[in-house]
């Protein structure tokens, strides 16, 4: 494990793109930083975050063993590495708001943003961008934001949080390419945020629905009970689960 340690950087997912396109990137090499001036988030959003109050890193994983279909499955792999590490730090009431936003008491306390090398259809290697609000106490014009410190009342070490994370990065990519896909999907859809309860949900168009999430997809479409009583699949970009 390889870890780069940056005062500042525009986004870490960025800084390691950019290094793997001039060199041979060993597994698990991984880029921190205290500062981030463009951080990225799903769906092109910013990620915004307090000065050398959280933990923010990206991380380089070989994933050519993994099928292009089965590309979900890094977000469960690390879904769960990030619930399993915060259950270690006694964070209460975790669950995965889909597709793989980290809740503790429905707060965000963790996103993810993982972009793909790909190449003719198949996979090179991924690289796992990670925010996770540790130590940061106020979160302006975000009320479904919160922190581990929040939660805890506790001032947390990043440092141990990173190794934590990583460790259980590594146990989960075993399970992963020793084909435990049953076992990591049925794990991560038991964390479902809102699973078998009535949600709502927005379309692009604007339009409000309500159905009862089942499940997801080996690619990742969540799965919706509507009211007629027909499962249907959504797209990331096609709805947007509401609180």
């Amino acid at each position: 494990m390889h870890i780069i340690k940056l005062n500042a950087t525009d986004s870490t997912n960025s800084y390691l793109r950019a290094l793997s396109t001039r060199n041979t990137l060993a597994d698990y090499t991984i880029v921190t930083a205290k500062h981030q001036t463009n951080g990225r988030g799903q769906r092109g959003t910013n990620w915004e975050s307090e000065s050398d109050k959280n933990l923010m890193f990206s991380i380089f994983k070989n994933v050519s063993f993994l099928d292009f279909q089965d590309n979900f499955f890094i977000s469960m792999v690390t879904s769960l590495a990030l619930i399993k590490t915060l259950q270690q730090f006694l964070i209460p009431k975790l669950s995965i708001k889909w597709p793989n936003d980290i809740l503790s008491e429905n707060k965000k306390v963790c996103g993810i943003l993982i972009e793909n090398t790909v190449k003719q259809n198949a996979f090179g290697g991924t690289i796992i961008g990670i925010g996770l609000n540790v130590n940061q106490t106020q979160f302006n014009g975000l009320p479904n934001a919160s922190s581990l410190q929040l939660i805890t009342g506790t001032h947390l070490n990043t440092d141990e949080l990173l190794l934590n994370i990583v460790s259980n990065l590594r146990f989960y990519f075993k399970l992963l390419k020793t084909n435990q896909k049953t076992l990591l999907k049925e794990t991560y859809e038991g964390y479902l945020f809102r699973k078998n309860k009535p949600s709502t949900f927005k379309s692009l168009d604007g339009n409000l629905f309500t159905g009862y999430i089942q499940g997801v997809t080996n690619s990742g479409n969540i799965q919706i009970l509507l009211e007629d009583e027909i499962i249907a699949e959504f797209e990331l970009k096609e709805i947007t689960l509401l609180y």
